[in-house]
């Protein structure tokens, strides 16, 4: 028999609107889950029970015309999204009792979209990694097994996605941090296009590297979440594109043209070997994408290793967000590292990297400027370890990082909307992302052809193990739990 959250996003909230379940009901269906399996995924910082409740009863109260497609439904803040009156760590011991007094615009869409958030998602500290290991809540794992990352920097928000404890969640990428946890997951996992989701009210657009974003199950789903989140605000430094007539959920249920799509697999910011099955599942992806009519065609990657001293330097200015002087060291010690290399940095330098990063950009969307859309793997390898990164040197463990991740932050550069689909398997039945990059602005397109490879793949709404686990009392969830699917 189907559960509240075997239903999608889109059906929990339908629903809602025919009177088969309240927003209050479906609210302490998923608390329930948080309460069972939260602390095994590591999926939350910080749990807000009560307030999700009266969140709840307000949407149930609502009246009918004010309710927009997903009204009602639970979904999660990452927690380095400010949030009034709730605590937000960053992921960061230095700000573990911090709570802001002001929302983030992202914050005020979803409660004006009439979306209850259950809390906080785990991150990682600062955003500063592609793994979500801190020391203010339990490591973000991987739903389908255990022993592996949920990724990060929103390794949280995919873990409480992927285990059912949230139909959709908010999250952001600075560097793939939407994406790496979509592709690890089993998820997809949605960049927008640059300055379509507000980052503010606070910060200064951070190069136009970062955006907030929607993951889910489903591309409609995402679609739907992108529909509240896409709102304009005055005073961004960045102009939003045009949205579609009928919005993002519209274009999602649309048949896409045919296109013509750019393959490759070459790393990008790293001269790394690509494991087979990441190979594989852009192999399969470009495959149904032909069946579906499209001209699937081979092309250089845009950017190669000689970008990636550029990129980290500008990483590592970006590392240098505010800390109080007296908690520094409560940091972790890859946050110090980024954070020293970013203080040494001059100015000159910084801009320096800047423009030939540009520079570099500019030629390399010349040398794709042909394609619609472009299709290459999200990750050089399907799954890491918990503990794999951290364990290492700093310095090391950074570039193991941009080894593991090699093609994601390339389209934080350009600004082009960019999703990772679940496209693949390995042999264990673990989850294999690919990476679909849409013309910077022409999110409408991207996500009509990734919905149109979802309905090609025969859906992607897939549960590891763990996900019948809370459905019985007491359940004993040991790290075995969540190896295959359900």
């Amino acid at each position: 028999m189907a559960e509240p959250h075997d239903l999608t996003a889109l059906e929990q909230a339908a629903a809602i609107r025919r009177g088969e379940l309240s927003s209050l009901e479906l609210v302490d269906h998923h608390l329930r889950r948080v309460d069972a399996l939260a602390d095994t995924v590591g999926a939350f910082v910080t749990v807000t029970a009560e307030r999700a409740r009266a969140a709840a009863r307000a949407a149930d109260a609502a009246p009918a015309d004010a309710r927009g497609p997903l009204h009602g439904v639970p979904t999660a803040i990452k927690d380095l999204t400010l949030t009034a009156g709730v605590r937000t760590t960053f992921g960061s011991a230095a700000f573990a009792e911090f709570v802001p007094p002001v929302d983030a615009d992202v914050v005020r869409f979803l409660t004006a979209g009439g979306l209850v958030s259950l809390g906080k998602t785990t991150t990682s500290e600062l955003g500063c990694s592609l793994y979500s290991e801190g020391r203010v809540a339990p490591p973000a794992r991987n739903p389908w097994d255990l022993a592996y990352t949920a990724g990060g920097s929103s390794g949280g928000a995919a873990a409480a996605v992927a285990a059912g404890l949230a139909p959709v969640a908010q999250g952001s990428d600075g560097g793939g941090s939407l994406r790496i946890p979509a592709a690890l997951c089993g998820l997809v996992g949605y960049k927008p296009s640059r300055g379509l989701v507000s980052g503010g009210p606070l910060g200064f657009g951070a190069f136009g590297l970062p955006t907030n974003g929607p993951l889910g199950r489903t591309v409609t789903d995402v679609a739907a979440l992108l529909d509240v989140l896409a709102q304009p605000v005055p005073g961004e430094p960045y102009l939003p594109p045009a949205a579609p007539a009928g919005g993002y959920l519209g274009v999602a249920r649309a048949v896409p043209g045919r296109l013509r799509i750019g393959r490759f697999t070459t790393p990008m910011l790293a001269d790394e070997p690509v494991h087979p099955d990441c190979v594989a599942a852009v192999d399969r992806a470009a495959a149904l994408l032909t069946e579906a009519g499209h001209e699937v065609v081979e092309v250089p990657a845009p950017l190669g290793p000689e970008a990636w001293p550029m990129f980290e330097t500008v990483w590592y200015a970006l590392a240098l967000a505010p800390v109080p002087a007296d908690r520094e060291d409560d940091l972790l010690p890859l946050t110090r590292f980024l954070r020293e290399r970013g203080e040494a940095l001059g100015a000159a330098r910084l801009m320096a990297a800047l423009g030939e990063l540009q520079a570099q950009v500019r030629r390399g969307v010349r040398r794709t400027a042909g394609c619609d859309l472009l299709l290459c793997p999200t990750l050089a390898a399907p799954q890491a370890p918990v503990g794999a990164f951290a364990a290492l040197d700093p310095a090391e463990d950074f570039d193991r990082q941009r080894r593991f991740s090699p093609y994601c932050a390339v389209f934080n550069v350009t600004g082009d909307p960019s999703v990772s689909l679940p496209v693949g398997r390995t042999a264990e039945g673990l989850p294999v992302g690919v990476l679909l990059t849409g013309r910077y602005g022409d999110d409408a397109t991207l996500i009509a052809t990734a919905a149109q490879l979802e309905h090609c793949c025969g859906g992607w709404d897939q549960h590891p193990a763990i996900w019948r686990a809370a459905d019985s009392a007491n359940v004993n969830i040991t790290s075995e739990v969540g190896r295959g699917p359900s």
